[in-house]
């Protein structure tokens, strides 16, 4: 593994813990392309893993073209999902732990079944998923003043803070996730709007496209998985104090108070 690879992992891991931003990693490392992006996110989760986290799911980040154009960057990319990440609707999100916050509505998928081995096909993907839930990530970047390369936040974990998922688990077939619609609301004030046609044009294919890349990483999803399936809407920014919630169609509404 380079030393740079190792040095540009420890400067982000220290980031986040000092809660101090940094300067693109891409530019003081000159980690490089995405294997080397992913190979410092990896050198991450390796260490989170060693010190006790889970891994409990997976996310699908940069999904919509309204949050591409925000950030720069032209592909979706995946993150980690951990344990220390996840709350639930109505619940107090601890966002004062984080530097740049931002938060976004999403669709969740529960994996009913082991994704491994070969890139699932179409029909595979869909049999090995339980349910959908509305869900809120708060994604949070140790680049200073978002200003990243996709490099620079694939080997951030894919700008992974935190989430929430909702309550109430859906049936897959029983809503038109890409004719859903999604409305995110700050302190009482629309502030982002969308659909899920804005995700890759279907949640769906999102999270399908997150199965086939973890497949070819050799990475396996696990029953009782979540997966991300990536924002249906520009993200917006916010801080502790402020009351959001979001409706998302049929799957319903998903609210919490960030202290």
């Amino acid at each position: 593994m380079s030393i740079n690879l190792n040095a540009a992992a420890e400067a982000l891991r220290q980031a986040r813990q000092s809660r101090q931003t940094i300067a693109p990693i891409t530019k003081t490392y000159q980690v490089s392309g995405l294997d080397e992006a992913y190979a410092v996110a990896q050198i991450n989760t390796e260490y989170k893993v060693s010190q006790g986290a889970r891994i409990i799911g997976k996310k699908v980040g940069l999904t919509s073209k309204a949050v591409q154009q925000q950030l720069g960057v032209d592909q979706p990319d995946f993150g980690i999902l951990f344990d220390d990440m996840e709350y639930l609707d109505g619940d107090a999100v601890p966002v004062s732990q984080l530097m740049q916050p931002k938060i976004e509505a999403e669709i969740a998928f529960i994996l009913g079944k082991d994704l491994s081995g070969q890139a699932p096909s179409w029909g595979e993907f869909l049999a090995a998923l339980a349910y959908a839930v509305p869900a809120l990530e708060i994604v949070d970047s140790a680049i200073q003043d978002w200003k990243i390369t996709l490099e620079d936040t694939v080997a951030d974990n894919a700008s992974c803070g935190l989430y929430l998922l909702g309550s109430q688990p859906v049936a897959i077939g029983s809503v038109n996730f890409a004719e859903t619609g999604m409305q995110l609301d700050v302190n009482g004030e629309t502030r982002s709007v969308g659909s899920g046609a804005a995700c890759l044009g279907h949640p769906l294919k999102a999270a399908w496209w997150l199965a086939k890349t973890m497949a070819e990483r050799g990475i396996s999803l696990k029953s009782g998985e979540v997966i991300l399936s990536g924002a249906l809407g520009p993200m917006v920014n916010v801080k502790a104090g402020d009351l959001v919630s979001a409706r998302i169609g049929s799957l319903g509404t998903i609210s919490c108070q960030l202290v």
